[in-house]
């Protein structure tokens, strides 16, 4: 029974036991003796307890009204209530309590709560019952409900410990709330969570994987790249090894055609004068001075020749007086074949060099006149050689045609191998070459080796080759 029904009860006797009271009062200060005034007097009294009865059907009716509606509240709150003892059986439980666990209210009255709960929460129950009924004030404690058809609900219990006048033992008050949303939520939540995290790292991941593929695509560009130029120097390559041979090819058909030009035509004649004189034994003393006047010079022009030749091929003033006058030899040689006016500035006081710079430093001046004589077109060559901060340094310039330098990096101008022969040079004694040329602006040949125990080089080019 809910708890309001057993104070309609009480409402009841009090209403009773109050006018009880009041007639007793009455008829002991009522007169003996007088039957029409004892008679007038229960009819006061009959209509007051009939007043007084009207009074407490009202009141009742009042009292039983509000004990259905406390009953529908009751049974059909949110959440479920139960009355529980301290061993756990079930004494009250409304409606919503009883759907909770999937059994008919009646059938649960006397049974262990325990008994729908979840194995693995029954500890949790005990330890919750245990402390509920060992101290004072409300007690929160989660469980998982399992009605014996497969669902597991989630609830909140909140209890307290009370007292019932028609109990004799002890009772709790157990409102249980369905939270299983709650904490389908919480794990969605968590899941969400989860994925979100496992999103950030398959994002990272993602990224990561686009970082690499791009770095991939960028190695695969350069390694394409890299093969290009690979293919294109070894064309390159090709090219030059073609005109290296065609230029020592044509280098000994001009040596061949010099030594049968200028040296076997002189020998012929020397070999004709000398025929001559022999022919010719009658002649005058006049007459053979004269020819063998003749035949000296050609003998002292077929030794030019050869000269020559050997200057061109190992000059010796180079390996016997040094760098300085072999390239004023080579000037010099240069405005005699060509009519170009060309000028050699040197120090007075160059460090003595090794034999392969000094080589290199010759062959190259000798390269770049011999350029200047073929294709600039130049009015005026000079040769500037320094020695400055630990470093040789020369450079070549002229007033010619000039070029561009684009073209021939790209080899558009097959031609020429002189300057790639230069730099190659250069480098290999590790010095440094650079050029600076433009149509119509002249040329400017430069290099750079750094003499022995000298500092850092500076540059000197904007344009190497």
């Amino acid at each position: 029974m809910p708890p309001d029904q057993n104070d309609h009860h009480d409402g009841e006797e009090t209403l009773r036991r109050k006018a009880e009271e009041a007639l007793r009062a009455k008829a002991s200060i009522t007169p003996q003796g007088d039957p029409h005034r004892i008679m007038q007097e229960l009819k006061v009294h009959q209509i007051e307890l009939e007043m007084q009865n009207a009074e407490l059907r009202d009141a009742r009716s009042h009292l039983e009204l509000l004990v259905g509606k406390y009953t529908d509240l009751y049974d059909f709150a949110p959440v479920g209530y139960f009355s529980l003892n301290a061993s756990g059986h079930i004494k009250e439980v409304n409606l919503t309590g009883a759907t909770m666990l999937g059994v008919e209210r009646s059938a649960l009255l006397g049974r262990l709560f325990s008994s729908f709960v979840d194995p693995a929460s029954r500890p949790d129950l005990d330890f919750f019952l245990h402390d509920l009924f060992q101290a004072e004030g409300k007690k929160i404690c989660e469980l998982i409900l399992d009605n014996g058809n497969g669902e597991r609900v989630w609830v909140d219990l909140q209890g307290v410990r009370c007292s019932k006048q028609n109990s004799p033992e002890p009772l709790c008050q157990l409102a249980v709330s369905d939270i299983t949303a709650l904490k389908r939520a919480a794990e969605a939540q968590r899941r969400v969570q989860a994925l979100e995290a496992a999103n950030v790292v398959l994002e990272a991941e993602i990224s990561k994987r686009k970082e690499v593929e791009k770095a991939l695509r960028k190695s695969k560009e350069h390694q394409s790249n890299l093969l290009v130029k690979a293919l294109a120097m070894q064309e390159q390559l090709r090219h030059l090894s073609r005109q290296f041979l065609n230029a020592q090819e044509e280098e000994r058909r001009r040596i061949s055609l010099d030594l049968h030009d200028k040296v076997a035509q002189t020998l012929v004649a020397i070999n004709l004068h000398l025929a001559s004189l022999a022919r010719d034994a009658t002649a005058s003393n006049s007459q053979m001075s004269g020819k063998i006047l003749e035949t000296q010079e050609l003998v002292e022009q077929s030794v030019e020749n050869v000269h020559r030749f050997a200057r061109d091929l190992r000059p010796t003033v180079l390996d016997d007086l040094g760098l300085i006058p072999a390239l004023q030899a080579c000037v010099e040689d240069f405005t005699n074949e060509t009519n170009i006016p060309a000028h050699l500035t040197a120090p007075g006081d160059l460090r003595p060099l090794g034999n392969d710079p000094a080589v290199a430093f010759f062959r190259i001046a000798q390269a770049a006149l011999s350029n200047v004589a073929q294709h600039a077109e130049a009015t005026e060559v000079s040769l500037t050689l320094r020695q400055t901060d630990g470093h040789l340094q020369m450079e070549i310039k002229d007033n010619g045609k000039g070029f561009d330098i684009e073209d021939e990096k790209s080899g558009k101008k097959p031609n020429r191998i002189g300057l790639i022969g230069m730099r190659e040079r250069m480098e290999m004694i590790g010095g440094r070459f650079g050029i600076d040329s433009l149509p119509g602006k002249g040329t400017s040949i430069r290099m750079e080796w750094p003499l022995p125990n000298a500092g850092p080089s500076v540059s000197f080019s904007k344009d190497p080759l």
